[in-house]
């Protein structure tokens, strides 16, 4: 049987599934907020990018509100609640999930990874075998203080030494983990250092066991997705889940359901609520599961998204480091901000209202006031004093005129 939901149930659906509503963002976030959101997302994707703040510490402030990064740090590396794994790109997730990415470890072990990095094991394996013996011996240890971190040879090892392309491919392949530390630097461990004895114990899942239960917590993390939304989300090898979305509508752990705006099939995890109302309001990072698979942000949200960082300056249509601005269950703009830090501001190099949207004065005026105070908000989670707009337009001279009220 097929459910039928109207896009705006399913932009709810996915809203209140991402943790969107959950926490009044006026109140303090501790541990316990990261943790319980942590539940919900099961992935926060990494990003060594810091034009406003790193990538990771964005989802939870656009879901709970401002807090000290830190907090974030302590629970993922000072707490071990969460280790970095290769899903999604570099991601944390929770230590008692270890056991269902282990076939993606097995997976680059059989050459499935970047091909330098298979390059590097078919003709370095000595190399990579000391490498692992002395992170056994010394770890926690960074690249470079290997005792023989190599430099570079050759053109197609890029600027990285061999020793952090052997510490790479023993990321990959699940022999050794990392903590960030210092200015988000890695550390490497051995990965039975990082995951508690207990979860390495755990026998290894049969794989379609493994991706079953992925794709049914990519469900309840995103709400609602089609069958491509729900593969990216852990990033999934498409051939093998593909014949899994049969089965998982049979034994009812997916709800196959019928959505305007894409004619692909559409899913839900059974126990998936639908909220009556959603009232967020949140910048997003650009690489928030909200829009980070661009076919469900269009299909779903009208929003059409490209992240511009490696778009020519000439060529870049809103920006370098575009945030989505979230109002209700709409996207509404879209901001391109950056902090500086030597000023002590928060800058807005440009603000663009979305298409679809109503740009009459009044509602135009209801839009700035949010922004205004998202803004501010924004500026006190990445630690500066105040809000500068850099820019005009009808937006940008609405959000400059609120935050002069609000001073």
């Amino acid at each position: 049987m097929t459910r039928a939901l109207s896009r705006e149930q399913a932009r709810r659906i996915a809203l209140h599934a991402q943790g969107f509503g959950a926490k009044d963002r006026s109140t303090a976030v501790n541990r316990g907020h990261l943790r319980r959101l942590m539940r919900r997302l099961h992935i926060l994707q990494l990003d060594s990018v810091p034009v406003i703040i790193r990538t990771q510490y964005m989802p939870a402030f656009s879901r709970l509100g401002p807090y000290d990064p830190a907090l974030l740090d302590d629970v993922a590396y000072g707490h071990d609640d969460w280790f970095e794994a290769f899903v999604h790109e570099a991601s944390l997730v929770p230590v008692e999930d270890e056991p269902l990415f282990r076939f993606m470890k097995e997976r680059a072990r059989n050459g499935d990874t970047w091909g330098g990095l298979v390059k590097l094991a078919s003709q370095e394996g000595d190399y990579i075998a000391d490498v692992l013996q002395e992170v056994s011996d010394r770890g926690p240890i960074k690249a470079n203080q290997l005792s023989n971190p190599r430099p570079r040879e050759g053109e197609w090892w890029g600027s990285r030494s061999i020793g952090t392309l052997a510490l790479d491919y023993l990321f990959r392949v699940g022999a050794v983990g990392v903590r960030r530390v210092g200015n988000f630097e890695k550390e490497f461990d051995l990965l039975e250092r990082i995951v508690p004895p207990a979860v390495i114990a755990q026998p290894t899942p049969a794989v379609d066991d493994a991706l079953k239960e992925l794709l049914v917590r990519s469900a309840a993390a995103l709400g609602v997705g089609t069958g491509p939304c729900l593969t990216d989300y852990f990033r999934l090898p498409k051939r093998l889940v593909k014949p899994l979305f049969a089965e998982l509508v049979e034994g009812e752990r997916l709800v196959l359901c019928d959505v305007p705006g894409t004619d692909r099939p559409t899913y839900m995890h059974p126990d998936t609520v639908v909220p009556r109302s959603m009232h967020a309001r949140a910048l997003l990072s650009p690489f928030d599961p909200i829009v980070w698979f661009r076919d469900r942000a269009s299909w779903l949200f009208d929003f059409d998204y490209r992240i511009e960082i490696y778009v020519p300056k000439p060529k870049r249509k809103y920006g370098y480091y575009v945030l989505p601005f979230l109002l209700g269950d709409e996207i509404v703009g879209r901001c391109d901000l950056k902090t500086d830090r030597n000023d002590g501001v928060l800058r807005l190099l440009a603000a663009f209202a979305e298409p679809g949207i109503d740009t009459d004065k009044a509602d135009l005026g209801a839009i700035a006031a949010d922004l205004a105070a998202e803004l501010q908000q924004l500026a006190t989670m990445v630690g500066v004093d105040q809000v500068s707009v850099d820019c005009r337009g009808r937006l940008a001279d609405a959000v400059k005129q609120e935050l002069l009220l609000g001073s």
